[in-house]
């Protein structure tokens, strides 16, 4: 008897087969700007079907170690690491995808639309990176603190010209040190303190930092309160932390439900060496989120690309695999079920590249009132692609039914890491009370949809209320589903696209109207 072996899914160029990619990339760039991109991203697509999905793999399978002390006794605290997560590194460098929105070339050529090629390139890298977008995201983050004017121009030229650098043997990624044990989310609690190093222009830092990912990293932008600052967020401060030094000890790595490549680990600051990042003597947090906005918009980015990259394996499957008969391809019930994570990609894609497209603007050209929409947009699309990521994420698992759920198929993975989504650069809930207080500020209300800007009103009028606050998640899905609705409605319109104009229709049917959309969602 001829033992059967299933084939596996295949993966198709993950840039020249993905419809939503291109269209929103001919749409935001037109045809000569997404021209002058093709060659970057079509290079960069022959590598993730190559080398990098191998070292991926090798990421995946050798999980970084702690060493603390070396063979005689003294501390070392070095974190091991796979070679497929150097070769990951060497790759994220060469390509740009931290560097690109900072190079002149590149804007030049670009303008404000370097935003969007950016996220086009974490859409292809991502999903198959062994999460170094984690590393990727924080060096983008801290780059553009670093490039404010009121940062130290000595420290420009020592740190932001290796952050943005395209050459691997310079280039070099950063840490984000905010949370603690006793706070989390809550910073305001943080207990990090930062003195004047005496004679000189450093800073020293005491505290613990609870979750600190790409420990490996040269840098890091940690949170402290200086000496004698009032209590509260406000006042604290961002510092820049090199990472090999005495003062920087590691406690242990994570033990993680998924992203397990990356090197993350609890800290303990002993009088280490920090230079603060601005003045010290004003309040930081504001500066902060200068970082904290990058990193929430390559979260959305990371959404939907890991989105598509599952719904690619789950349609190739689908011609493999034999149900009943058939193909799973041809069963309406499972095409229904793939065209409805197609309609919920589409939306998430769209929202990211809103997101993305803002930021350019913001950017690039100074434009107020894309900044302003950017302050509601930016917790939204953290918010709604992230919750999006992991429903999807657990249906690519259903699809391969038994073989989604054995580990060395490599499909658990999808679901393990879609759940830090939601997690990191804040929870659902938290986004949400960042909606509410943008809200009362009157901030972002131009990107409110006429159909939730009543509701939108009503909350921002008496943020504070417990139930105001207790409605903030429905209130803040609802602002980010209509608003997917309108961005998809726009867009479908823009191009004359058959498909765009589906996914426009079923997405509105589906997540504003509540209706059910199967026999069309089969069609897709």
């Amino acid at each position: 008897m001829t033992r059967f072996a299933q084939p596996a899914p295949e993966l198709a160029d993950p840039y020249e087969s993905d419809p939503v990619l291109t269209g929103w990339l001919d749409r935001l760039l037109g045809p000569d700007g997404h021209a002058a991109a093709k060659d970057r991203l079509a290079t960069l697509a022959a590598d993730v079907l190559g080398p990098l999905r191998d070292a991926h793999h090798d990421a995946e399978n050798n999980p970084p170690r702690l060493v603390r002390y070396d063979g005689w006794g003294r501390r070392v605290d070095r974190v091991e690491t796979s070679p497929g997560w150097e070769t990951q590194r060497v790759a994220a460098a060469r390509h740009a995808i931290v560097a690109l929105p900072y190079l002149p070339e590149a804007r030049r050529t670009w303008g404000s639309g370097v935003r969007t090629v950016q996220q086009a390139l974490l859409h292809i890298y991502g999903p198959e990176s062994a999460t170094f977008t984690c590393p990727v995201a924080m060096a983008d983050g801290a780059a553009a603190l670093l490039s404010r004017p009121e940062i130290d121009p000595a420290v420009q030229e020592r740190w932001l010209t290796r952050l943005i650098s395209t050459d691997p043997d310079v280039a070099i990624t950063s840490g984000q040190w905010m949370t603690e044990s006793q706070g989390g989310s809550d910073i305001s609690r943080s207990t990090t303190t930062a003195r004047p190093d005496e004679g000189t222009r450093t800073w020293r830092l005491t505290g613990e930092k609870w979750f600190c990912s790409a420990i490996d990293s040269a840098m890091a932008v940690a949170l402290a309160r200086p000496a004698g600052a009032a209590d509260g967020s406000r006042t604290l401060v961002p510092f820049l932390v090199p990472r090999d030094q005495p003062g920087v000890r590691l406690h242990r790595l994570k033990d993680k439900l998924g992203t397990r490549p990356v090197p993350t680990a609890e800290v303990a600051l002993r009088d280490a060496e920090a230079v603060p990042l601005g003045d010290p003597g004003e309040p930081g947090l504001r500066r902060m989120m200068t970082l904290v906005v990058i990193t929430r918009l390559h979260n959305a980015a990371n959404s939907a690309a890991g989105m598509a990259r599952g719904l690619a394996y789950c349609r190739d499957y689908a011609t493999r695999r034999t149900v009943a008969g058939g193909r799973l391809a041809d069963n309406p019930l499972h095409r229904a079920t793939l065209g409805a994570l197609e309609v919920d990609l589409a939306g998430a894609f769209a929202l990211a590249a809103h997101a993305f497209d803002l930021l350019g603007r913001v950017e690039l050209t100074g434009d107020r009132p894309a900044a302003d929409r950017l302050r509601l947009v930016a917790p939204l699309a953290k918010l709604l692609t992230g919750k999006l990521a992991v429903a999807s994420a657990s249906e690519y698992v259903e699809c391969f039914g038994g073989a989604g759920f054995v580990e060395d198929t490599g499909l658990p993975r999808l679901l393990r890491d879609a759940q830090v989504l939601p997690i990191w650069e804040g929870t659902t809930n938290v986004l949400s009370v960042d909606v509410l207080r943008a809200l009362a500020r009157g901030e972002g209300l131009a990107a409110v949809p006429s159909d939730v800007r009543d509701a939108a009103a009503a909350a921002a009028a008496d943020p504070a209320s417990p139930a105001v606050l207790a409605g903030a998640r429905q209130l803040a899905l609802a602002i980010g589903t209509s608003l997917v609705a309108d961005l998809l409605d726009e867009h479908a319109a823009a191009t004359g696209a058959e498909r765009a104009a589906v996914h426009a229709r079923l997405w509105r049917r589906a997540r504003v109207e509540r209706r059910d959309i199967a026999t069309e969602a089969a069609a897709l």
